[in-house]
C-alpha cells in the first residue's frame, strides 16, 4: 500500500567520484556495452561534471580520485569500495579488464587516512552489489559478486547482510535494479525502489517482507537505468529518461524531489548516476 506524501529531509552526503577522462567502450562485459557503437569521452565528461556539480549544489561533499589510462570503467567508482561507519571493504572485480582499479582505490583510501580497510578475498564489486539501507546491507549476486562475499562483507563491516539473487543479465549489479530512497533511522524504516522482475521469486518475497511500502518500478523505469538513482532522503538524482517512465511521478507522490540529468553517454558502458558515485559513510 502506498504511503502518504510526507515531508522529506535531505541528509548531507560524502561522495567519491572519478572523472571519465579515459572513458571508452573498447570491450563488452555487460549487455549494454557495444564496442561498435561510437562513444565520446568529451560528452561523458560533460555529463559526469553536471552530476558532480549537482551533488555539490545540493550540499554534498564530493572528492575525486585521479583517473588512470587504460581503465575506462574507473568512472564507475561505486564498484570500488563499500564504506559503513568508517570501515572500508575494497573491491575484487570479476572482469580482468577492471582488476587494476581496485588497487588505485585502495591506495586512495589509505592515503586519505582510512586505516580500517580490508581488501576482499572473494569477488566483490562493492556498492554495485552491496546496498546499505541504514540497518541492513542488501547484497546482490548472480552475475558479478560471489555469494561467499556476502558473508565476508558481514564479517568485515559488522552489519547484517541480506542476500538477493539477480536473474536478468541486463541488471547485472544490484544497483541497476534497486536503490535506497531513505535510509532507516531510529524513528523510521528504510524506503527503497526496485524492479521486481530483476530478482528471483524468493528474493522478491524477501523484498516484499522487508519493504512492504517500496516503490515498485516498471520495465521502462529499469531500462533507462532509473533504478541507478542516488537519493539524499529528499532529492533523488535520476536519468533524464525517468521523467517519462512514471518513476519520477511515483517519487513525487511519496514526497521526494526528482532531479533529472542526462547520462546517456555513460549508459553506453552500462552505468548511471549511482555507478559513478561511491558513498563514504563515516
Amino acid at each position: 500500500m502506498q504511503g502518504p506524501a510526507v515531508p522529506r529531509v535531505p541528509t548531507p552526503r560524502h561522495y567519491l567520484m572519478c572523472p571519465p577522462q579515459y572513458f571508452a567502450v573498447d570491450y563488452s562485459i555487460n549487455p549494454w556495452m557495444d564496442p561498435a557503437q561510437p562513444v565520446s569521452a568529451k560528452i561523458a565528461l560533460a555529463q559526469w561534471t553536471r552530476l558532480r556539480d549537482t551533488y555539490r549544489r545540493l550540499g554534498h561533499a564530493v572528492e575525486e580520485i585521479e583517473p588512470q589510462p587504460g581503465l575506462p570503467d574507473m568512472v564507475f567508482a561505486a564498484n570500488s569500495g563499500t564504506v559503513v561507519d568508517g570501515r572500508v571493504l575494497g573491491a575484487r572485480f570479476r572482469a580482468s579488464q577492471r582488476t587494476a582499479e581496485a588497487e588505485h582505490f585502495r591506495r586512495w583510501f589509505t592515503e586519505h587516512g582510512y586505516r580500517d580497510l580490508t581488501m576482499p578475498e572473494k569477488v566483490n564489486e562493492a556498492e554495485g552489489d552491496l546496498v546499505w539501507t541504514g540497518r541492513v546491507l542488501l547484497a546482490g549476486t548472480g552475475f558479478r559478486t560471489d555469494p561467499a562475499a556476502h558473508a565476508e562483507a558481514q564479517e568485515v563491516l559488522g552489519v547484517p547482510v541480506v542476500s538477493l539473487q539477480l536473474v536478468d543479465a541486463r541488471y547485472y549489479h544490484l544497483d541497476t535494479a534497486l536503490f535506497v530512497l531513505a535510509e532507516a533511522t531510529d524513528s523510521a524504516d528504510a524506503q527503497i525502489a526496485y524492479y521486481p522482475a530483476a530478482f528471483s521469486p524468493g528474493s522478491q518475497r524477501v523484498l516484499r517482507r522487508l519493504f512492504p511500502d517500496a516503490v515498485l518500478a516498471t520495465a521502462a523505469d529499469a531500462e533507462c537505468f532509473g533504478l541507478n538513482g542516488v537519493s539524499d532522503g529528499r532529492n533523488v538524482v535520476l536519468p533524464l529518461e525517468a521523467r517519462a517512465t512514471g518513476l519520477g511521478e511515483q517519487l513525487v507522490r511519496r514526497g521526494y524531489e526528482p532531479v533529472y540529468l542526462d547520462i546517456s553517454e555513460l549508459r553506453k558502458a552500462g552505468g548511471g548516476p549511482k555507478c559513478c558515485t561511491l558513498e563514504i559513510r563515516k
